[in-house]
């Protein structure tokens, strides 16, 4: 692998957040979602992923203190500064590069899988009396934003759900 070369191995849901100072998502020259001050949130969702690693990704995402305080230090969350989320799904984080030119995106979830756990992230992030957009399932989007900071977090649902360890281990 070259250096500066990301490739994926082993698959898990993925969130790429963006603190964002607005963000929208366009579907044929129309707004489908847009936020003001907030986080984008890039979701990819891997085969592998069940309703835990939704849950576990959406609380991670409410949480992360990437914000700043008073002293410009990341100290609040989403929560805490009334910020918005619009959530965007994005298979193409599941792309696996470690074989030829071109991606593999054979860990990604099937659409209806990836559909119904992007809803479930979504409805976990509205639990927190968020304002939360989205962009549209399975659509071409045009996602644009203005990235404050620039602040740019990737989360990895393994990182944030337990498994439990093999017999043998």
């Amino acid at each position: 692998m070259r250096p500066g070369q990301v490739c994926r191995g082993a698959s898990s849901m993925i969130a790429v957040l963006q603190r964002v100072k607005w963000a929208k998502v366009e579907v044929g020259g129309r707004v489908v979602g847009q936020i003001g001050p907030g986080l984008l949130a890039l979701v990819g969702v891997a085969s592998s992923d069940d309703e835990t690693h939704a849950r576990a990704l959406a609380d991670k995402t409410v949480y992360l203190r990437i914000f700043p305080d008073d002293q410009h230090n990341m100290n609040r969350s989403v929560l805490d500064v009334g910020g918005s989320v619009l959530a965007v799904s994005q298979f193409t984080l599941l792309a696996d590069c470690h074989k030829g030119r071109r991606p593999s995106f054979i860990e990604a979830a099937p659409p209806e899988r990836a559909n119904a756990l992007m809803e479930n992230y979504v409805a976990r992030l509205r639990e927190y009396n968020l304002r939360v957009e989205t962009g549209q399932f399975q659509a071409m989007m045009h996602v644009s934003l203005c990235n404050d900071g620039p602040v740019t977090i990737v989360l990895d649902s393994r990182e944030l759900v337990k498994q439990p360890r093999e017999s043998g281990a």
